[in-house]
């Protein structure tokens, strides 16, 4: 790792938070914690469609300090009809909101992380995976922002009507029809995000976009040499533009599908190195609450393995072996074992707050104002 003198700190101070009383003096307490994509689920309850609330999904999501996470909500994949399908996504979970108003508030703007934080909930962001919804109407933009979404990822792996993805083989750029829905996500002031494209469909948005754009979930190409990880060149311009680059903590940032949580900062520094400590922060890619039988849970991946391939959605990484996640962080201490990990790598309680939430916010004010 490189890391100048200036932001290197002492070994005492890297110590102290590093260790088991980071239990007691909790440093996570003062700090916005974001989640640039993630999820409040609980993969050990049966399945259920459309989603639940569970208990146990609340008491991880409040033991992790996480203040926010970018929900997917509506269509990404499949058969299903991505506009009707996306409106009704959007309807139940502000049902789901209502119905819990002690624990969950959506997040519209940047001051509300801080509300947030101060009202001890956890705060839901609106996203998309995908803008198949917005079938040849650039104009259901508008419609979106006014229902509360703040995040809208171009594409998912495949191609749709804006460009490609990072498994669409043509490699297209940013098409016409996808120059209008930039136009229209600046003008409501939500957030275009690249996670999932191809490269030249994220250089033509980040240069064509008049507000700074967002990798949400991704990892580092240069270290792991996977499409479904950004180049060099990506994540310099998203950071030069004024952007954000969040890393995720799934397989493909090992080359083995089985990353671990050194992966995880080594991915971490090479995007510092690349983008600056303002531009970088975490989109896990999962949720706070684990896997609690992972022996068990074979099946049920390898199932959901051979389902995304038979539907052309799965990448280079994914097999039916490598879970999606990092075995050694996950669940609701995770958060504080990447920021003790940092802290043992030598960078700064300052710089660990940025990357866990605080460059979110600043990319979030510059975005949604507020």
């Amino acid at each position: 790792m490189i890391i100048s003198r200036r932001t290197a700190i002492s070994a005492s101070a890297a110590a102290m938070l590093a260790s088991p009383a980071l239990a007691a003096t909790d440093p996570l307490r003062p700090w916005i914690v974001i989640n640039a994509l993630g999820g409040l689920d609980d993969p050990n309850h049966p399945s259920d469609d459309p989603a639940v609330i569970t208990p146990r999904m609340l008491a991880d999501a409040y033991a992790s300090g996480e203040t926010a996470v970018n929900l997917t909500l509506g269509y990404v994949f499949g058969p299903a009809k991505p506009y009707e399908t996306t409106l009704a996504d959007i309807a139940h979970w502000d049902g789901l909101i209502r119905a819990h108003p002690r624990d969950l508030t959506k997040i519209l703007k940047a001051a509300d992380f801080m509300k947030a934080k101060a009202e001890n909930k956890v705060g839901l962001i609106y996203g998309f995976q995908n803008a198949a919804m917005m079938g040849d109407d650039a104009s259901r933009v508008d419609r979106f922002a006014t229902l509360g979404v703040r995040v809208i990822q171009l594409t998912y792996n495949n191609a749709n009507q804006l460009g490609d993805g990072s498994m669409a083989p043509e490699g297209r750029g940013l098409t016409p029809f996808g120059h209008e829905v930039v136009e229209r996500l600046n003008r409501n002031r939500v957030m275009v995000d690249l996670s999932h494209s191809g490269r030249q469909i994220c250089l033509d948005a980040a240069r064509a976009s008049r507000q700074p754009i967002s990798i949400n979930h991704t990892g580092c190409r240069a270290l792991t040499d996977l499409p479904r990880n950004k180049t060099d060149e990506e994540l310099k311009l998203v950071a030069d533009k004024g952007g954000f680059v969040g890393i995720y903590f799934m397989p493909f940032i090992n080359a083995t599908g089985h990353a671990t949580a050194a992966d995880v900062v080594a991915h971490i520094e090479h995007a510092l190195q690349v983008c600056g400590e303002d531009h970088v922060g975490i989109g896990t890619d999962g949720g706070t609450t684990p896997i609690d039988d992972l022996e068990a849970y074979k099946t049920a991946l390898a199932k959901e393995h051979a389902d995304r391939v038979a539907k052309g959605i799965s990448a280079p990484g994914e097999r039916a072996d490598t879970h999606p996640f990092v075995d050694d962080l996950r669940g609701p201490d995770q958060f504080r074992k990447l920021a003790r990990l940092l802290a043992q790598r030598g960078h700064t309680p300052a710089r660990i707050e940025k990357i866990l939430g605080r460059n979110f916010v600043r990319y979030a004010h510059e975005v949604w104002g507020g």
